[in-house]
């Protein structure tokens, strides 16, 4: 390590190792494989970089694309790295020099596609040389559940195979636990080390906003309201970003459009100059950005919204890659989500894939439309526990107009507990409805089958998406048929006690289109005034006794029952029994109680 401290200061000019760096690095040193999930920014180019010169033969770098790998090599060569690549535009005199060096053992580094190394002739060769080790960059690519799927980096597997005695390494900036199983099956990295660091990037101040219309205008106040700083600002085809660059040039920021229908030529010119300037605007499809290392980008803006929580961190996470504060704004809107499930839907692709991209997109507009820290709430996507709120988003600094969804969330908590963890999101709803078709006795006799009738589908499954993103259900992937069950313990614990509170923004009801009221429920809407007081006694008696016990006010008595008891004022147990909602055992355990609150309200 402390060669690869002298290269990091010598060589590269930083005067130690930043995050997890340090590890990655030592793990690859002693031989061993490693898959390292390290945020943008965060060095994971180093943790190849340097083993390789280190260790004696070739470090093979894996890359997706050939303006990445120009960008690296390049980085390299300027800093007096032995590097090179071979890519389709390399011309057969220079590939032969590469060669010549390999065999002569004059090449640190050589940066190749996926596509090349799935030949068999390319894997022959360089199984001649020795190698330090191998380095596939942009891992995610592999897994299918990803947001940047790519074929080939399938085929990557048999490098095990073929090198079996050389260290790999799979490095990626933004995976899921799920995304990060499927990394290591099929790369070959069971048994590999594995490194996640953190996901927090505190110079990065988020914010999501509504759209109104297209939302170009919005974008243009933005970019005008930044005057002098560099920006990136992304939309959803070559179109929009013709048309967004236009009318901002029209408008005076210095706008560029960048996308992959572009001449090679006219892409490379237009990246050099937002390269080379102090102050440019990149408006661009997903094409442009990946390895693009410009560390003085000031905002990123999503005028569409991206794919996935995945795209979202690593798309924003471009700009501030300096540490200074920076900016990412997204803008979406109703017709964005059914815009990229319908695209999905049309996609051919296996069933379990379509509906893990359905859920990622869920999974993003939960977080868009939430009420909670959206740095944290990204951190807790990842797997990251004790994400603290990040003080400096949008929600953070001006929390959003919600209501209080705490005892549906108590009811769709135990719902799930109560089912075992064994349904998926379709089904848990449907119990709380009381729809679930085919029920069995068993299921109907739960005490949560039913209890939820008070919400329509549309806003269970919404509150459903917003459990799981606050970590309060987790989904078991249940190979492409997800299940819920219950998430942190004791954040679980805290909703069911009253001691947490679960907010939403205030819903819309599909089934009348007007915003949905806080209530207690339509039993106790006709209540009188007096019934009314009686109704809110006995409503603070069932909390004070569920906070008691640990578990959902709901589990006690259901509000329908409540105000039953309310409206009819027993005097006796043989009254209260009369009631719909109070069986024996209810009666025998909370009657007294119910009768004292009744004569006392």
């Amino acid at each position: 390590m402390q060669s690869a401290r002298d290269i990091l200061r010598r060589v590269f000019g930083h005067a130690d190792f930043r995050g997890m760096q340090a590890p990655v690095i030592a793990e690859l040193l002693a031989g061993r494989s490693a898959m390292a999930v390290l945020p943008t920014g965060g060095g994971k180019s180093l943790c190849y970089q340097i083993p390789a010169m280190i260790r004696p033969g070739l470090g093979l770098v894996v890359s997706p694309l050939i303006a990445l790998m120009a960008d690296q090599v390049e980085g390299l060569k300027q800093s007096g790295v032995a590097a090179e690549r071979l890519d389709s535009t390399t011309d057969p005199d220079a590939r032969q020099d590469i060669w010549r060096r390999i065999d002569a053992g004059a090449l640190d580094l050589l940066y190749m596609s996926p596509e090349a190394l799935g030949q068999s002739a390319m894997r022959d060769r360089l199984s001649r040389a020795q190698l330090a080790l191998i380095a596939i960059d942009e891992a995610h690519c592999v897994s299918q559940w990803g947001h940047d799927f790519r074929p080939d980096y399938r085929n990557l597997g048999r490098l095990a195979e073929v090198f079996p005695d050389t260290p790999r390494l799979a490095v990626t900036a933004t995976a899921d636990a799920r995304t990060r199983a499927d990394i290591r099956a099929e790369l070959r990295l069971q048994d590999a080390a594995e490194f996640v660091d953190s996901f927090a990037r505190p110079e990065l101040a988020l914010a999501a906003e509504r759209k109104s219309g297209s939302g170009r205008k919005r974008v243009e106040e933005l970019v005008l309201a930044r005057p002098g700083r560099s920006g990136v600002i992304y939309a959803g085809s070559r179109e929009g970003t013709e048309k967004l660059a236009q009318s901002l040039t029209a408008s005076g920021a210095p706008a560029l459009a960048y996308h992959a229908g572009l001449d090679k030529d006219v892409r490379a010119r237009r990246l050099e100059q937002f390269l080379e300037a102090d102050a440019a605007v990149m408006v661009a499809t997903i094409a442009f950005g990946m390895g693009v290392d410009k560390p003085d980008v000031r905002y990123v803006i999503h005028a569409d919204p991206p794919a996935s929580i995945e795209a979202y961190w690593q798309e924003i996470g471009r700009a501030g890659r300096d540490g200074d504060p920076a900016e990412g704004i997204t803008l979406y809107g109703a017709s964005d989500m059914a815009w990229a499930m319908r695209r999905i839907d049309a996609r051919e692709a296996p069933q379990e894939v379509r509906m893990a991209q359905l859920r990622k997109v869920r999974q993003l507009y939960a977080m868009l439309d939430g009420v909670s820290c959206r740095a944290a709430a990204v951190r807790r996507y990842f797997g990251e526990e004790g994400a603290a709120p990040c003080g400096a988003c949008d929600i953070c600094l001006s929390p959003p107009e919600t209501e209080d969804a705490s005892v549906a969330a108590q009811k769709a908590l135990a719902a799930a507990h109560r089912l075992g963890g064994r349904t998926g999101r379709g089904r848990l709803v449907d119990h709380l409805l009381g729809k679930t078709k085919d029920v069995s006795e068993a299921e109907a006799a739960l005490s949560t089958w039913g209890v939820g009738t008070e919400l329509s589908p549309a806003a269970w499954r919404q509150l459903i998406d917003g459990l799981l993103f606050e970590g309060l259900l987790k989904e078991d992937p249940n190979d492409g048929r997800p299940l819920i069950g219950l998430g942190d313990a004791e954040a679980v614990k805290a909703v069911w006690r009253g001691d947490r509170t679960v907010g939403v923004r205030k819903m819309v009801d599909t089934r009348s289109g007007r915003p949905r009221k806080s209530r207690p429920g339509k039993a106790a809407e006709s209540l009188s005034g007096e019934a009314q007081t009686l109704f809110e006694t006995l409503r603070a008696w069932r909390l004070e006794e569920a906070r008691a016990q640990h578990v959902p006010p709901y589990v006690i008595f259901h509000d329908a029952t409540l105000a039953a008891i309310a409206e009819a004022r027993p005097r006796s147990t043989a009254d209260l029994a009369a009631i719909s909602g109070v069986g024996e055992g209810k009666l025998a355990r909370y009657g007294e109680a119910v009768l004292k609150a009744v004569r006392g309200g």
